[in-house]
């Protein structure tokens, strides 16, 4: 709509101000209280650019630390009330980001001297009746202040879980336990 009203207002002396709404279908009313506006939207912006001034001095003093809430925080006690969602779209267009501090955890370190498993499904995850087809998967879990590993065998068919294990550890056991069990309870024969 902001691009039909500029539109106008570059043409209008041009085509006169009725024609061009009529022919972009806007009302004459709206465009005129746009053209009205002007001055604020343009007030607006000059107080964006002075908060942003400021939001990039706090974020620089911080040495790139400070995210939206801790720079809003300061620009309040500095200048007065301001919302955190204004702060947040002037640090969004300026690039601005504080630093995550948050350490990243690394649950699976792959042995290179060990090939890799054999694609037994073929890519072909989908199966044609319950308990033909089982797939697993491993999840971590962050339980107080250490690590729990979750265990999945889910059918292929129905998506749902047919059986889990949960243990403090990421060895083959955790998994291989609760599959020999499904596999004995289901009554197929296993060695072992």
């Amino acid at each position: 709509m902001i691009g039909r009203w500029r539109f106008i207002s570059d043409h209008r002396h041009l085509y006169g101000v009725p024609r061009l709404c009529r022919v972009l279908a806007i009302s004459a009313s709206g465009f005129y209280r746009w053209i009205a506006a002007a001055a604020a939207r343009a007030a607006r912006r000059a107080a964006d650019e002075d908060l942003a001034a400021s939001i990039a001095e706090i974020h620089e003093e911080s040495n790139g630390a400070y995210g939206v809430p801790r720079a809003t925080r300061e620009i309040r006690e500095r200048h007065g009330a301001v919302n955190h969602k204004r702060v947040a779209r002037l640090m969004c267009e300026r690039g601005l980001a504080g630093r995550h501090l948050r350490r990243t955890v690394r649950t699976t370190v792959a042995d290179k001297t060990v090939p890799s498993g054999p694609d037994l499904v073929g890519r072909a995850f989908e199966a044609p009746a319950p308990d033909v087809r089982w797939c697993g998967d491993i999840t971590y879990l962050p339980v107080g202040g250490s690590w729990m590993y979750l265990a999945t065998v889910i059918d292929m068919h129905s998506r749902r879980v047919v059986g889990w294990s949960l243990a403090e550890h990421m060895r083959a056991g955790l998994v291989v336990d609760e599959q020999l069990l499904l596999l004995q309870q289901a009554g197929v024969a296993t060695t072992g």
